[in-house]
């Protein structure tokens, strides 16, 4: 069945709204804002520097001071010895008063003029430069609202091998893609039945969101539909972010039967704190009961936050609204 994305507006006189340019569902422009793709960054190569290079000057230091320094062994007298001069006499050769110190070998030279050069390199400070790092830094919060109410457990969907599987577990599937390309976002899960709860508060680690997604079932959280209170509580969670982008997608069959808050109540305070929320009807309008999917409701919290509402009749729709969703705008910054 096709997708079916409404702008969710109340079929009541008098309630019109003026056709204006749409545009990515999500989006908020920014003057100079951009996205940067790491593939895009030119490549930095590493850069050898010295934080003190005047310092390789001492170098020739030694050879500006030898002239003006005594010998490296001072002359010392010689040895005395018991008959030297009989010694000498036979020899043939004639003593001095006193020798001085040979020269030391060439090589002992070389070794202590590397020995300073090593030491005023190492006095310069030698540091090696590397690419700056990138971090990408979230600019926006995601919440994301699931119903585990008794009728998320209506098989009405395929999986991807084409088994009967029942609503949660198609949500939970297509979500679980969907998580996987959320980079640059900061993302929340909270479910609601009897009650809304925060599943896992707002992370930059998409893996452990995704674990704990996977690990929720319906009647979790008790068999009715609390979705009013669970935007309620989106929104209390909202309010402490600092991030300007805040968003939140509910995924419910939409027959709420026991909020505290009617859903188009907390709607309009959502409005009020610049919140946008984006529903996902799941099921058949034309059950009955509790399994019915209360389209109108649903349009309404869509309509009145500036979201947008879409209709998932059956797997092939959910990866549709999915694919729409995914083109929301995440921008990074360099730090």
């Amino acid at each position: 069945m096709p997708i079916a994305a409404a702008a969710a507006s109340p079929s009541r006189t008098g309630r019109r709204r003026k056709n204006r340019p749409t545009r990515p569902c999500g989006t908020r422009r920014h003057a100079g804002s951009r996205t940067t793709s790491p593939k895009e960054r030119p490549a930095v190569s590493e850069t050898l520097i010295l934080a003190h290079p005047w310092l390789l000057l001492l170098i020739g230091l030694p050879f500006l001071l030898r002239p003006l320094l005594p010998p490296w062994r001072e002359a010392q007298a010689a040895l005395r010895l018991p008959w030297f001069e009989c010694i000498a006499a036979l020899t043939g050769q004639t003593p001095f008063r006193g020798s001085s110190a040979a020269r030391p070998p060439r090589w002992e030279s070389l070794v202590l003029l590397l020995s300073w050069s090593l030491l005023v390199l190492a006095l310069a400070r030698p540091q090696l430069l590397e690419p700056p790092l990138v971090e990408v830094v979230p600019t926006r919060d995601l919440l994301l609202l699931v119903d585990l109410s008794g009728s998320m457990e209506t098989r009405d969907f395929d999986n991807a091998a084409g088994e009967r599987v029942d609503r949660l577990t198609a949500v939970k599937e297509m979500l679980d893609s969907f998580l996987t390309r959320r980079e640059g976002d900061r993302v929340g899960l909270i479910v609601f039945g009897n009650a809304a709860f925060v599943q896992v508060p707002f992370t930059s680690d998409l893996d452990a969101a995704r674990q704990l997604l996977n690990e929720t079932e319906p009647r979790m959280a008790g068999p009715r539909t609390a979705f009013g209170d669970a935007i309620g509580l989106g929104i209390s969670l909202l309010e402490r972010s600092e991030l300007q982008e805040k968003v939140m997608i509910a995924l419910t069959d939409g027959n709420d039967t026991g909020s505290r808050v009617p859903p188009a109540e907390a709607a309009r305070v959502a409005r009020d704190r610049q919140i946008i929320v984006h529903v996902i009807g799941v099921g058949d309008p034309t059950a009955a009961g509790e399994e019915k999917l209360d389209e109108q409701a649903l349009q309404d919290v869509a309509w009145i936050t500036g979201g947008r509402y879409f209709h998932a009749a059956d797997r092939a729709a959910l990866e549709q609204i999915y694919a729409e969703l995914d083109r929301m705008d995440t921008r990074e910054l360099e730090t």
